[in-house]
C-alpha cells in the first residue's frame, strides 16, 4: 500500500493544522442562541477592574476603577455577622446615555474575609476620580507581636 492511498480518506476527517473540529466546534456555537449570553459573561466576569492589596499599616486595601459613575450610584454593605463586604452600583439612567461611550453597569462584588482577621466595622471608603477605595483594618488581636524570650 502505497502512502498516497493509505490517507484516501474524506476531505472532513484528513488531519490539519487545527482540524475540522475547531471549525465545527466555532459555528456550532457561534449559531447556538446561548453563546452570546455565555460570552458575555465571561467578558464581564472580571468588571470592573478591582486591586486588592495590603498597605504599609497591614490595613487591606481594594481599589475599584468606576469611571463615570457618581458618588450616590455606588453602594458598600459591610455584614460582619458574615464576615463579607459587597460592592455594587446601579447607574441612574440618564438623558445622555445613547451618547454615552464609557460602560457603567450594574455590578456587585461580594469578598469574604475567610480568616476572619480584619475589623469590618472600621472600614473606610473614598471616592476620588473615578476611584473607589475601600481602606479594611486589621484586627487589633490579629496583628503581629514580639514576644520576649525569658
Amino acid at each position: 500500500m502505497s502512502n498516497l492511498t493509505r490517507y484516501k480518506q474524506p476531505i472532513a476527517t484528513r488531519p490539519g493544522l487545527l482540524g475540522h473540529h475547531v471549525f465545527n466546534t466555532f459555528f456550532e456555537d457561534f449559531m447556538n442562541p446561548e453563546y452570546f449570553q455565555t460570552s458575555l459573561n465571561k467578558t464581564v466576569s472580571g468588571y470592573p477592574v478591582a486591586d486588592i492589596y495590603k498597605n504599609n499599616e497591614g490595613s487591606t486595601v481594594m481599589e475599584f476603577a468606576l469611571a463615570g459613575f457618581e458618588k450616590g450610584e455606588l453602594n458598600i454593605d459591610v455584614q460582619p455577622e458574615k464576615r463579607s463586604i459587597t460592592v455594587s452600583a446601579n447607574p441612574m439612567d440618564s438623558e445622555d446615555r445613547g451618547t454615552r461611550r464609557i460602560a457603567r453597569r450594574s455590578f456587585m462584588k461580594t469578598y469574604v474575609n475567610y480568616d476572619d482577621n480584619l475589623d469590618l466595622t472600621r472600614a473606610q471608603a473614598a471616592y476620588v476620580n473615578g476611584l473607589l477605595t475601600v481602606v479594611l483594618p486589621q484586627r487589633p488581636e490579629t496583628q503581629p507581636v514580639q514576644i520576649d524570650i525569658k
